[in-house]
């Protein structure tokens, strides 16, 4: 077959070509991370992965919303993994899973499976993270995942005349913004442009296809994050690229839908089966920049009662074992914590 990308969920994305298959960052699960549900909604066909012969995989870094355990634990123990980590724990893990071909992945090192050329590059956090350059039926294709892109290997992608399609990490996140709300700027101070960098990044890049990737999710249905959390919505972003890049086409890939290549260009293709949409996926990002954070006694009514084993555990938690964690923490000289410190612990129950 021809050269096909499908879209699996947040930065997963499968590629087929000549009869070889292989998977990025592939999440086979929703919610993950605990609580981060595909948006928009879908549902996987386990039984059809769980028959899903693919030929490698490559894990661009351990976070688990990349590196996903329960998700490899779905495929076939002959599957090739490639993970970019430091941590020999990690490689352990997928060892222990009865995973037989595991690989650590070097950046600059290319990696040939079938028409497939995969070259690891180093991310601007080096220590974290990798991106991709695929190569593959004479299109040139770089899958950023949700790194950033330092001016070293910036300088490496110029050095390539075309880019056939940027998979480009489309959201900011406004993480501390909504954990720690009282101690940041206000809401309405965040900004909907997209970073100064990736627009001059991109101006340059000049690809031809870009699609806007990662960041695919939602919280509960109840929580503030989702009109909070991401201040970029797809119709922004095309927008925003469209000024700077009028030529470049902007294509979104909502899971299960794909592109195939076809006369040296990019155009959409069949969905995959084993992705199925639920309801409207006609949908986008809403930011509301007036949101005001409920307070904890609100949020804490979203969640079912305890027994009376998980009082007793979380009393233990907090009475003895959160001190004896504090306590047994490395102290740097001059640090916060170096000197007594008073705190005060609120839990609230189902009832608020």
């Amino acid at each position: 077959m021809s050269l096909q990308i499908s879209r699996i969920l947040h930065a997963g994305y499968l590629f087929e070509a000549q009869g070889k298959r292989i998977a990025f960052d592939p999440l086979f699960e929703n919610p993950f991370s605990q609580n981060c549900y595909a948006f928009p909604m879908i549902e996987f066909d386990l039984e059809s992965i769980r028959n899903l012969k693919l030929d490698a995989v490559f894990i661009s870094h351990y976070h688990d919303d990349h590196f996903s355990l329960e998700s490899l634990n779905l495929l076939d123990r002959d599957t090739s993994v490639y993970l970019f980590s430091f941590f020999e724990e990690h490689f352990q893990f997928l060892k222990q899973m009865g995973f037989k071909n595991i690989y650590p992945l070097e950046v600059l090192k290319p990696l040939s499976i079938g028409p497939f050329q995969i070259i690891p590059l180093e991310a601007l956090d080096a220590d974290v993270d990798s991106l991709f350059h695929i190569e593959v039926e004479g299109a040139h294709i770089l899958h950023v995942v949700d790194s950033w892109i330092g001016p070293h290997t910036f300088e490496k992608l110029l050095s390539i005349s075309t880019w056939d399609l940027v998979l480009w990490p489309f959201q900011t996140m406004r993480e501390l913004e909504v954990i720690a709300p009282s101690m940041t700027e206000p809401t309405t101070n965040a900004t909907t442009q997209l970073p100064p960098e990736w627009l001059e990044q991109l101006q340059e890049l000049k690809p031809h296809t870009i699609v806007p990737s990662s960041c695919q999710f939602q919280f509960e249905k109840w929580s503030w994050y989702n009109h909070a959390f991401f201040p970029i919505c797809y119709a922004s972003f095309e927008k925003q690229i469209q000024e700077i890049l009028p030529e470049t086409q902007v294509l979104r890939l909502d899971p299960g839908e794909s592109l195939v290549w076809k006369d040296q260009q990019f155009q959409r293709g069949d969905r995959i089966s084993w992705i199925k949409p639920l309801g409207s996926q006609n949908i986008d990002y809403e930011f509301h920049a007036n949101t005001t954070p409920p307070s904890l006694s609100d949020i804490s009514q979203n969640f079912p009662p305890l027994d009376s084993e998980q009082k007793q555990q979380v009393q233990e938690y907090c009475q003895k074992e959160l001190l004896t964690r504090y306590r047994s923490l490395p102290t740097l000289e001059d640090s916060f914590f170096s000197t007594p410190q008073l705190w005060q612990l609120i839990l609230y129950d189902h009832q608020g």
